[in-house]
């Protein structure tokens, strides 16, 4: 990630957005156990090589992911409304930057493929241009994770429903970036199966 200095403190916060039921998982996906910790654990790593604060969005299985949480955020925010989808996480989430922050990154519990070297041109590619969003490539598409600039916040509050940012990025000509891992989440049992044969062929 590029260092810039004491200003760059609060002015790229990171959102960890971790509130779902996980009912095709069957258990609490963010207590998955991975390496020493969990995915949480895991993905609260990739947020801090994006920027600072980093933010929990909790809502399913809290307060339990909490308490069994190794790797500490900087905060943790609980969406109330978290049943009615993503989007009510997204806008708990952006309810806690501070007025530094230029714009937010978004991450996803469950993407655990993704490499430093691709989370760090997504951390560069922010900083170069703080105004204008940029989201990993899904197959021409842009989607988590994200940057999403501060000026396009107020349409991010007016999402309803199990929608996330990717329409709002695409339309606002977000740039898309490569990012290796990026295509492959954890929604069922044999995800995981599969994404930790992966993982363990790159340790």
């Amino acid at each position: 990630m590029t260092n810039t200095g004491t200003d760059d403190h609060e002015a790229f916060p990171v959102l960890v957005l971790a509130a779902g039921a996980s009912r095709r998982m069957g258990r609490a996906k963010a207590l998955l156990p991975l390496s020493a910790g969990t995915l949480l654990d895991h993905a609260i790593g990739q947020a801090k090589q994006l920027g600072t604060p980093v933010t929990v969005v909790a809502g399913g299985w809290y307060p339990l992911v909490r308490y069994r949480c190794r790797v500490q955020p900087s905060a943790w925010v609980f969406a109330r409304h978290w049943r009615e989808g993503m989007s009510e996480s997204l806008k708990a989430g952006l309810d806690s930057p501070g007025a530094r922050a230029r714009g937010v990154f978004v991450v996803l519990l469950d993407q655990p493929l993704i490499t430093p070297g691709a989370l760090a041109r997504l951390a560069d590619a922010a900083r170069r241009n703080p105004s204008r969003a940029c989201a990993a490539d899904l197959q021409g598409k842009p989607g988590a994770p994200a940057y999403i600039p501060r000026h396009l916040w107020p349409q991010i509050m007016r999402l309803k429903g199990d929608r996330g940012a990717a329409a709002i990025l695409a339309s606002n000509g977000a740039a898309t970036i490569a990012m290796t891992g990026a295509e492959s989440d954890v929604d069922t049992p044999g995800d995981w199966s599969r994404v930790r044969r992966q993982l363990a062929e790159k340790s």
